[in-house]
């Protein structure tokens, strides 16, 4: 079958990538087409050596912005484009990948279920590349141009000083658009490049509502449903939310600090998990979301 795709000056084709310097003349794409979701973007990039605190990171900052509607924009490699997408999918959000390759290749070939669940979910696969055309380095700089394209603004979770993510953010400057970053502990290499962003005139991000604000999107609505979720929570589960907003914990020093058994600590972290309140790092400590 024929690979779908939109022209350049055709009625649906997103107005905000058609104002950019040169746009793509075709933007083809997988997945059923509704053009709202090109209305309110953000562009999420990131190093690709992800660290715990750029997956917590992720989940903080993207969960709730894409809970208010916006779609999350980002190039669907491991490390921080993927943590975006799957927090973005696992609020209900939509979501859209844009690729450096051909949308019949699937790269890397372990994101081929993350392909599936964006597109089932009402997201997209986009590419200016014909379906089968493979993947270089200079077809990832182009296809930086259309995340920040795309989007309102451009948020940076985690950099080094060398990384495909401030090209991105360069894009996104000279097309106009707001740059965001994430500061980072100041011995992490990871972060030399987000704390450039920010010496440079990148605005710097700590938290959801900053996001919003630039967005020019009220936080009110999230704020009262993170008030309702927070107040609908058993007397164990609030007692396990208010440890963790202390710091990150494992099970076994939740189970120490409350004096629980272990089990049942397991029990309702499983509980906060399911209601979207908790998330796991690589070292198996959970912390609120």
């Amino acid at each position: 079958m024929a690979a779908k795709f939109l022209k350049l000056g055709q009625k649906n084709y997103p107005k905000r990538l058609a104002d950019i310097k040169k746009p793509p003349e075709k933007l083809f794409y997988e997945g059923d087409l509704n053009c709202s979701i090109f209305n309110q973007c953000l562009g999420v990039v990131g190093t690709r050596q992800m660290t715990d605190y750029g997956q917590e990171v992720a989940d903080k900052l993207i969960r709730p912005v894409a809970e208010v509607g916006v779609t999350i924009v980002s190039g669907f490699m491991y490390g921080i484009d993927a943590a975006a997408h799957r927090a973005c999918l696992e609020v209900g959000g939509r979501t859209i990948a844009v690729l450096g390759c051909g949308i019949d290749i699937i790269r890397p070939k372990r994101h081929a279920e993350l392909k599936e669940r964006i597109i089932t979910g009402g997201g997209l696969m986009v590419s200016e590349l014909p379906e089968d055309h493979p993947a270089f380095r200079w077809t990832f700089v182009k296809r930086n141009r259309i995340i920040s394209g795309l989007s309102q603004a451009v948020l940076v979770i985690e950099a080094p000083k060398k990384s495909g993510s401030l090209i991105t953010a360069d894009f996104a400057f000279d097309q106009g658009r707001q740059v965001l970053a994430v500061p980072g502990p100041v011995t992490s290499t990871v972060t030399e490049g987000t704390s450039g962003l920010i010496k440079k005139g990148a605005s710097l991000v700590s938290n959801p509502g900053d996001i919003m604000k630039a967005l020019d999107i009220s936080l009110e609505n999230y704020e009262k449903s993170n008030r309702k979720n927070i107040s609908d929570l058993s007397s164990q589960e609030k007692l396990v939310f208010a440890n963790l907003e202390k710091s990150n914990m494992s099970i076994d020093l939740l189970s120490r600090e409350l004096q629980l058994p272990v089990g049942e600590v397991g029990q309702t972290i499983s509980m906060l998990s399911l209601k979207g309140l908790v998330g796991q790092n690589s070292q198996g400590e959970y912390y609120l979301i």
